[in-house]
């Protein structure tokens, strides 16, 4: 067996893995105990890895307009294609759309062949859907995409402010790490600025459940606040900054009064105005923001917002204090490092930057090869898909994302897709949704195959390392991409071997004619000249690495010198707006958007390992009881959204978690897992104008129920290769990987659609199941009244299938039922007690265990709820009986919101008791 220490793949937190392997399989994975971001934590998605790996649905082959080809036809075709479409339409005709999931090798070979040697600024990345507003905010104030805060300083803070994020459920190794800081220092305080009631205000000593939007109102209040109060650092103004006059001008033109900032973002004025006391009043406070921030069409000033915030009291440039953005894909840094933004060259410079284009233009030059940068910026991503409608961009090359899942106006970005004459697919995964648009696939490696670089969102930059080979004839993008160059004629200027060849010339450019000033904080020139020992033995580091700084760097702007020409940060004027799309009278509810906690992205790769689907199975809306009871709804029935680009199904769950006229809906599921559950389909394209960044956080929706006659669980075998006509059959259905078999959840009847109304409460579900499952029904057992059956279907003596008719509140546990589908062959003929326990899907006496709490260890709510009331009432009680909460840490505020539960019926039923008595 080998170990091997990598770096996690999914959120920006940057946690270190210690894979191990056998060289063709990872058996495990644990958190790495040395690596400074995580210590050894890993969050349940984190500790899921290995089970996530594994041949079977993964791309192999290249493809080319629907046929495998071998990789020298699918690369000459792909050169072929792109140079004659430039030939014919121009340099700008090509587009690229790269991903957060890329290493920074990766990118910076794509960056350099479509700005560098394609001449096309057309280059942009799903960054631009998180990240976008966050880096355009940081570059207006402090001169430079520059985070200036590390993750101790959550550990040394005296102020935590968590605004625009759900650290819980989004980026749990911080979480748990911020939450054994507050245990450690009970002086600590953090405050929780969010819409919702999110697992995060667990740790809360303040919650501030502000109405969507309302985030710049509430920070330019407290700008004016802490000017009205006394409370400015004047010093540290005069001396590090410029523009405070015109920010206090910007944040006085509206009412100022507590009352008044409090009406505008619907809190109460008291805890609105402990907050800004606690901010005005501590040094050391770090405001952590994400993409409920980010993704606004404002969201830039947003972010502003908050920086001028800390630039006012001088909270910044120390332990413990600064504005904090978190990303939210595992190198979304890295790819801005490289210049994986449209506005964007290389090495954080950009189009406008004084001699950045002719300081590029010299260092890639190679040989008799000059490269030819284009003047102006590119296309953010939905302008880039805009020029793709025009027909100004022909050609697409799409790599480690779905931009017709996670985009704004989705369907309408599929018919964009639908009609360019090129779209090329780099891809890991043959599920993915994008691949039906592509007339070139070319596979690529995926994780633990991998081998380069990523940089979290402290800036510390980690090797993820290569493990197992890639299947089949999958391979690595930074080769794809330089093999097309190659084909093209830019092949000497391509000329890398492996990855460390691109690193080091990353490092180099990033030290080029770079004076050390500040004015060019990315500098990463002590790491360039490593051989490839020393390459492959990086530790993780935090930038700039140079000959100033050799050991890395943990803090940003520690002098109050910024990185603008005169070195003084910029304080931004704000003029708060509210969310683009407005209410209406067909469309009254606030749509808020969001992640869930065990999955990822478009699931793609968490839907392979099954214990993290049963945490959240079903794709969701999630609404106030008041909404759900004026709209006649109820907990677990299906409803339908009504948004600006379309509609979306789910199952409604009632939460005192929302505020009154609000939903919200997860951003995970795709056209694999639902037929009508992408989030981006609601979403209207309205961008903030100065990131580009797309309004993902806010969107208005209409609710109904979905009027439907019946619903149905079907269970089949995994290796059944059957096609799933159920879908086509069905008004919902969703898809829920188990380990032995597959579930889909399928609903249906609904007036007017094809399964014809009502009728269908009373089709022949035996005759269907002869019709579409593979093997004769074997067992079933069937109300006819009630339109209910449970049936099973046996083939070879091998249990195929299995089918309920009637609501899933009706569904026991199905482990095991998910045991019987591995079973080689069953006793023939069935036994009685056999026959009853299949129909019945469960064992004599098994108890539903409920919807799963703690993923890492399988453990259901109402096992939990049970053990609350014979007496566990602690989260350590709880985990010496059942085990939740003693791996990850990620169930633990559910944990704990479960015993307030109960403690809250306790009392409730003995003051109904009392009142009887």
């Amino acid at each position: 067996m080998n170990q091997a220490s990598t770096t996690c793949p999914y959120c920006g937190v940057g946690c270190g893995v210690i894979a191990t392997h056998d060289g063709c399989t990872v058996m495990s994975v644990e958190g790495d105990r040395d690596h400074p971001a995580n210590y050894g934590r890993l969050c349940v998605k984190g500790s899921a890895l290995h089970e996530t790996l594994g041949n079977h649905g993964r791309l192999t082959r290249p493809r080319v307009d629907g046929g495998e080809v071998d990789w020298d036809t699918a690369l000459d075709t792909v050169a072929t294609r792109l140079a004659d479409i430039q030939r014919k339409h121009g340099h700008q005709s090509v587009a690229a759309y790269l991903s957060g999931q890329l290493l920074t090798e990766d990118y910076y070979v794509a960056n350099k062949l479509f700005k560098g040697f394609l001449g096309t600024p057309h280059l942009d990345t799903n960054s631009r859907l998180c990240m976008a507003s966050a880096v355009a905010a940081y570059k207006r104030s402090l001169g430079a995409d520059a985070v200036p805060c590390n993750y101790e300083d959550l550990e040394e803070a005296e102020l935590v402010v968590l605004v625009g994020s759900n650290l819980a459920w989004n980026h749990p190794v911080l979480f748990q790490r911020l939450r054994t800081a507050k245990q450690r220092n009970p002086l600590m305080r953090v405050v929780v600025i969010d819409p919702r009631v999110t697992d995060t205000c667990e740790i809360a000593d303040l919650y501030l459940g502000i109405r969507p939007g309302s985030d710049a109102r509430l920070f330019n209040g407290l700008l004016a606040w802490m000017d009205a109060k006394r409370r400015l650092d004047r010093i540290y103004l005069e001396r590090h900054t410029q523009g405070i006059d015109e920010a206090l001008a910007a944040a006085h033109q509206e009412d100022c009064r507590i009352d008044a900032i409090a009406s505008d973002c619907d809190v109460d004025p008291e805890r609105l105005e402990t907050f800004f006391y606690w901010f005005a009043t501590q040094l050391h406070v770090v405001t952590l923001y994400s993409q409920g921030i980010n993704q606004s069409s404002s969201g830039t000033d947003k972010c502003n917002a908050i920086i001028n915030c800390h630039l006012a009291g001088g909270k910044i440039g120390l332990p413990g204090a600064g504005p904090f953005s978190i990303t939210g894909q595992p190198n979304a840094m890295g790819g801005r490092e490289v210049g994986g933004l449209a506005n964007q060259l290389a090495a954080h410079m950009d189009y406008h930057t004084p001699g950045a284009i002719d300081r590029v233009t010299r260092f890639w030059a190679t040989g008799s090869l000059a490269p030819s940068l284009p003047e102006e910026p590119g296309y953010k991503a939905v302008e880039l898909f805009e020029a793709i409608e025009r027909g100004e961009i022909r050609a697409v090359w799409i790599m480690a994302t779905n931009p017709g899942v996670s985009l704004p106006d989705a369907n309408r970005m599929r018919r964009i897709l639908a009609a360019c004459p090129l779209v090329i697919v780099s891809d890991c995964m043959a599920n993915a949704d994008i691949l039906q648009y592509a007339d070139i696939v070319l596979p690529a490696s995926s994780w633990s195959e991998k081998d380069g670089t990523v940089t979290n969102s402290e800036r510390r930059i980690s090797r993820q390392r290569g493990m197992l080979p890639p299947p089949g004839e999958a391979r690595h993008d930074w080769w794809i991409i330089s093999q097309i160059a190659t084909r093209m004629g830019f092949g000497e200027a391509f000329d890398y071997t492996h990855p460390g060849d691109i690193f080091d010339e990353h490092a180099r450019l990033s030290g080029f004619e770079n004076a050390g000033d500040s004015t060019r904080p990315f500098d990463i020139s002590g790491l360039a000249g490593l051989d490839r020992a020393a390459y492959d033995a990086l530790a993780p580091i935090q930038w700039p690495v140079n000959a100033t700084a050799p050991e890395g760097t943990a803090r940003l702007f520690t002098d109050g010198h910024f990185a603008t020409p005169d070195g003084r940060a910029r304080l931004i004027p704000v003029r708060p707006r509210g969310p683009e799309q407005a209410l209406s009278e067909s469309r009254p509810l606030r749509l808020n958007t969001g992640r869930v906690r065990d999955q990822w992205h478009t699931m793609t790769r968490t839907a392979r390992a099954p214990r993290l689907m049963n945490h959240r199975a079903e794709p969701f809306i999630e609404v106030h009881p008041e909404d759900a009871a004026s709209l006649d709804l109820n907990d677990q029935q299906l409803a339908r959204l009504d948004g600006a680009g379309g509609d979306y199904i789910g199952r409604v769950r009632v939460s005192h978690a929302m505020r009154r006229g609000e939903v919200f809906v997860p951003m995970h599921w795709n056209d694999s897992f639902s037929g009508k559950a992408r989030m981006g389909g609601l979403l209207a394209a309205y961008l903030d104008p100065v990131s580009g960044q797309p309004e993902s956080k806010h969107g208005a929706v209409g609710l109904a129920p979905l009027n439907i006659g019946w619903e149905a669980t079907l269970v089949l075998a995994a290796e059944s290769d059957c096609a799933p006509a159920w879908c086509d059959d069905s008004t919902y259905w969703a898809y829920i990987p188990l380990e032995n078999c597959r579930r889909w959840q399928l609903a249906g009847g609904e007036s007017g659609s094809a399964c014809g109304g009502v009728d269908k409460v009373q089709r022949d579900w035996l005759a269907w199941a002869k019709a579409y499952l593979p093997g004769e029904p074997a067992l079933w057992a069937e109300d006819a009244g009630s339109g209910r059956l449970r049936a099973a279907g046996f083939e070879n003596g091998r249990l195929s299938w299995w089918l309920m008719v009637g609501s899933p509140a009706e569904l026991p546990a199905l482990n095991w039922l998910d045991a019987r589908f591995a079973e080689a062959a069953l006793d023939t003929p069935l036994p009685s007690d056999l026959r009853r326990r299949l129909l019945a899907g469960c064992d004599a006496g098994e108890a539903d265990a409920g919807p799963t709490v703690c993923s890492c260890h399988q453990v259901g709510r109402k096992a939990i709820v049970e053990a609350i009331r014979h007496g566990d009432t602690s989260v350590e009680a709880l985990g010496a009986r059942l085990a939740c909460g003693t791996q990850c840490g990620s169930c633990i505020p559910e944990l704990k919101s479960l015993i307030e539960e109960e403690h809250a019926h306790d009392h409730a039923t003995q003051a109904v008791e009392a009142e009887t008595a």
